[in-house]
């Protein structure tokens, strides 16, 4: 059977309305669940309600004000959002503004909305990769989406095609701005500047090991709130072997669902590794969980 997060996550309160809204997002735009999850988790934690302490980066996948004014402007109308679309003025030098202090306020906070933020934020994902595909000639990848978040549009098709020809390159000489503003993306903790593919390689795992994070949330919401009433627990576990752990965990979730004993216990006690974590979450849903 095929993994549906829309089915498994939309109407089942128990994972809560972040990953349901990530769903929705990401079967409205066509843009990977598993990219989006991976982003929110990165970016917020998975926390709607997330604030940056030193921009206006607020919500789920934290824009901010001018990013999120001019997504909105861009795509508010096909999702139902024509008010505050409409709301949206682009000055002479390219600045998004809103003429009502009160419509303003509103719009924005728009962004500690999980549904509108994942929504315009895959729509912005989705901007990107046709733009990182026309320049590469290629798919887009997820990492590669998660650049042009990072280093926007344009420095991100710099620093795909430099690394296509040279991944070796220094990624701080290339960008030196970004590099004082994020050292520690740029260089190791020994000093030594990081390549370009360092880089790129290091934002793949992290975006890898935040959608597991995410899927391993969703995963121990669905069985702790499934398993409440009863007073049961469910410790997944942390055996080398990702899919049988996983399978394992899925199944005696099941089991205690239906009635079986007052605790499961699979390998170990430890917390189950992002794979065994997201395998789970997979086979719950298609186990019927």
């Amino acid at each position: 059977m095929t993994f549906n997060p829309i089915a498994t996550l939309t109407g089942n309160r128990a994972t809560g309305s972040v990953q349901s809204a990530i769903a929705l997002a990401s079967q409205k735009t066509g843009i990977d669940f598993h990219y989006l999850m991976g982003q929110a988790q990165l970016e917020s934690g998975m926390r709607a309600d997330a604030r940056a302490g030193t921009s206006s980066a607020s919500g789920l996948y934290q824009f901010i004000e001018q990013s999120w004014l001019r997504v909105m402007k861009q795509h508010g109308t096909e999702h139902g959002l024509g008010w505050a679309a409409d709301s949206i003025s682009t000055t002479s030098t390219g600045r998004m503004t809103v003429t009502d202090p009160g419509m303003r306020r509103a719009i924005l906070a728009l962004r500690n909305d999980p549904q509108t933020a994942s929504l315009m934020a895959a729509e912005h994902a989705s901007d990107n990769k046709d733009a990182i595909e026309s320049a590469l000639g290629r798919d887009a990848t997820g990492t590669d989406l998660y650049m042009a978040h990072f280093l926007g549009l344009g420095g991100a098709r710099s620093f795909l095609g430099a690394m296509q020809a040279n991944p070796n390159r220094s990624g701080a000489a290339m960008f030196p701005a970004a590099a004082r503003a994020n050292r520690n993306v740029f260089y190791a903790s020994n000093g030594q500047p990081r390549t370009l593919s360092q880089i790129y390689d290091r934002f793949a795992a992290k975006l890898d090991a935040g959608a597991a994070g995410g899927a391993a949330n969703a995963a121990v919401q669905l069985a702790s709130t499934r398993l409440g009433d009863s007073g049961a627990t469910v410790i997944p576990g942390n055996g080398e072997n990702s899919t049988s752990e996983a399978a394992a965990w899925a199944q005696a979730t099941l089991d205690q669902i239906n009635g079986g004993s007052a605790r499961v216990q699979t390998a170990s006690l430890m917390r189950p590794t992002p794979n065994t974590a997201r395998l789970a979450y997979m086979m719950l849903a298609t186990l019927g969980g």
